[in-house]
């Protein structure tokens, strides 16, 4: 049998209280004193006449070290990287990393998003950020004229359509004895179209607003869960709820009276909230809360969500759920604890004793400029000795009757002790003067390698909180977002990637992906990283330009995320300005090869046919020589039978002449 109603609010209250409870006792009270050492506000021990200053190195660490990380994280604005598991899921993943990131950074504010995230966990131990679906609701009014009756009823079959006016509008003819004859029917109609449209939404949320139960170790097994804000009556009325109901819990709450809520906002307030005097705009407390409970009694507990309004958590909604839409960020990770320590604790108590000194130096300061003197009594005048200006005289019956009171001078005392105060800052936190190259009476003279052992030892700790970051709540967001785009989105999307416009579908997405996040970690600084890539592009330039493009050892698509790679730690954002993408330049380079074999039976033939036309030229000169021979060989062997008839003419014309007897009959030629 499943919980009733009554037995599930109970159970609710009790998880409530409880975690509220372990909220009061256990982190409220240091998140406060942590907000007051950052923005270096009294600590309440002041002596009045002595000297206040403040230190301010909870501000100083956390501001240092926030540089860091957002360059680390959002330099290159790819915030998590999809990896498939298997071979033909690698499209697929490379989608929804572009998807993800996308969200992240178009459909929110990623850079401050993410800033917010990390600067919550720095300073007060947990960052958090809730990740949802938010569907709105577009209505807009639209007129048609002269529509058919077949254009109506589709126009009216879209569930989104609702018909406002309608006008029917007849066009016919009038017959010769008057009458009209009707020839046809059009409709005007004004029509309202309602559209819904979704989004992932990333919200950071105060660490005054999430409870949790106490013996949690992470999220994983986290029993019970809560986000409790404070909303208008007219923000849950248009969600939905019943008007009558969210105004019985509209007004004072205790988030009023929290005091984080107004510790964070003492320097813009000067008393708690008061409530609008428009009804619609009171707010009411409400928990949205996720919790593993055995609602339908088979011994099995499930998750499920619950929206609760008022201290009394009168339960609006509760239905079944499938992961709980939260990522925590903790700089300093505690085993078997969810929430780790902060940067800011880590540096609180030097704050106290570096302003203890830097008090006690300003006040010895005073002392030695407006020392106190030992004055005999009835021999000096008070009066005199009372006003102090420059060039006054103090009346006195006798010398030395006026004598200084000696001040013992600590400045170099409390010099040291700062010193030695800031060396236990820099190894807690690896904040230095050094590491960031301000201090050049300890560089100047200090090799290279030096200063960068220096560097990038301070360097460590900051990385290693950005490692933590990156494999918790980052990649716990990461997959958040892509959970809810595979749910909700219900259409193609298309995006802007490389230059070009892409249509993504998640639902097709049916693959399981491993994920990494983009850190940009690594040792050495940006100069040895950019000459390393270097000598990687350098190297596989060379094996490509030895072995091909298509060689074992490096691919062409390796060499361009080289490349990019150079240039992202240059500080270009956008790469694909300088270099197309890997797979572009492959798929550039397979149709250049399938071209060049299209072409290849083209050019053989095109051999072969000059080959015979060169063969046929051949014989055609081989036959024009021999013709040619022949003809000149003849004409030879006629010209040789001339001359031979010529020189037989003149020897008979010579014998004639000498008398003698010749034959007539002449040789043909």
């Amino acid at each position: 049998m499943a919980i009733s109603e009554l037995d599930f609010r109970s159970i609710i209250q009790d998880e409530i209280q409880n975690a509220l409870n372990y909220y009061d006792t256990e982190f409220s009270q240091e998140r406060i004193d942590a907000m007051g050492y950052y923005l270096g506000e009294p600590f309440g021990n002041e002596v009045e006449g002595r000297s206040q200053v403040v230190a301010t190195e909870v501000s100083d660490v956390i501001e240092y070290i926030m540089p860091s990380l957002t360059k680390i994280f959002a330099q290159s604005g790819q915030y998590a990287r999809f990896v498939g598991r298997q071979p033909e899921d690698v499209q697929a993943a490379e989608q929804a990393t572009e998807l993800v990131n996308f969200v992240v950074n178009n459909d929110n504010n990623g850079f401050r998003v993410v800033h917010d995230f990390m600067k919550d966990a720095l300073l007060f131990k947990l960052g958090a950020v809730k990740f949802y679906w938010d569907e709105t609701e577009r209505t807009e009014e639209e007129e048609y004229e002269g529509l058919t009756e077949d254009e109506l009823a589709l126009l009216v079959a879209d569930p989104n359509i609702e018909v406002v006016e309608q006008e029917a509008v007849e066009m016919g003819m009038t017959a010769p004895d008057g009458s009209e004859i009707p020839m046809s029917v059009t409709f005007n109609v004004k029509v309202k179209k309602t559209e819904m449209n979704g989004k992932v939404k990333l919200l950071n949320i105060p660490p005054e607003e999430l409870i949790y139960n106490r013996r949690a170790t992470s999220l994983e097994d986290c029993s019970f869960i809560a986000h409790r804000s404070q909303v208008t009556v007219s923000d849950l009325v248009a969600m939905g709820y019943e008007r009558e109901l969210v105004e019985q819990y509209a007004g004072y709450n205790d988030l009023d009276n929290d005091q984080e809520r107004q510790r964070r906002f003492e320097d813009l307030e000067d008393g708690p909230e008061v409530d609008s005097s428009d009804p619609s705009m009171r707010e009411v407390l409400v928990t949205e809360g996720y919790i593993y409970a055995d609602y339908d009694d088979d011994g099995i507990a499930e998750l499920r969500r619950f929206v609760a309004l008022g201290d009394g958590a009168e339960i609006v909604e509760n239905e079944p759920w499938d992961v709980i839409p939260f990522a925590l960020l903790s700089p300093v990770l505690m085993p078997h604890r969810m929430v780790g320590r902060s940067v800011a604790e880590m540096v609180m108590d030097l704050q106290l004793i570096k302003s203890t000194i830097l008090r006690q130096m300003l006040d010895n300061l005073y002392l030695s400029n407006n020392s106190r003197v030992v004055a005999v009594e009835g021999q000096v005048n008070l009066d005199d000795l009372l006003t102090s200006r420059p060039g006054g005289i103090v009346r006195s019956r006798a010398p030395g009757m006026v004598q200084p009171l000696a001040v013992p001078q600590i400045g170099a005392q409390a010099f040291q002790m700062l010193g030695y105060i800031d060396e236990v800052r820099d190894q807690r936190t690896g904040f230095s003067k050094a590491s960031m190259g301000l201090d050049p009476s300890t560089l100047q003279s200090t090799t290279a390698a030096a200063v960068n052992a220096t560097i990038q030892g301070a360097q460590a700790k900051i990385e290693m909180i950005a490692r933590v970051f990156a494999e918790t709540g980052m990649k716990d967001l990461a997959k958040g977002v892509l959970h809810l785009c595979q749910k909700h989105m219900s259409k193609e999307r298309t995006i802007r990637i490389r230059n070009e416009y892409v249509a993504l579908d998640p639902r097709a997405w049916d693959n399981e992906f491993d994920i990494e996040v983009t850190v940009g970690l690594g040792t050495g600084n940006e100069d040895q990283k950019t000459a390393m890539m270097l000598q990687v592009s350098a190297k596989q330039q060379e094996l490509l330009q030895q072995l091909g493009l298509n060689n074992p050892i490096v691919s062409v698509t390796q060499y361009v995320n080289t490349l990019k790679k150079i240039a992202e730690t240059a500080g270009f954002r956008d790469t694909d300005q300088f270099f197309n993408s890997g797979p572009e330049v492959e798929q550039a380079l397979a149709m250049q090869a399938q071209q060049q074999q299209q072409q290849q039976p083209n050019q053989e033939i095109e051999l072969e046919r000059q080959k015979i036309e060169l063969q046929a030229q051949l014989q055609r000169e081989k036959a024009a020589a021999e013709l040619q021979l022949q003809r000149e060989k003849f004409e030879a062997e006629l010209e040789l039978r001339r001359r031979e008839l010529e020189l037989e003419l003149q020897l008979r014309q010579q014998k004639m002449a000498m008398g003698g007897s010749i034959s007539d009959n002449l040789p043909r030629v």
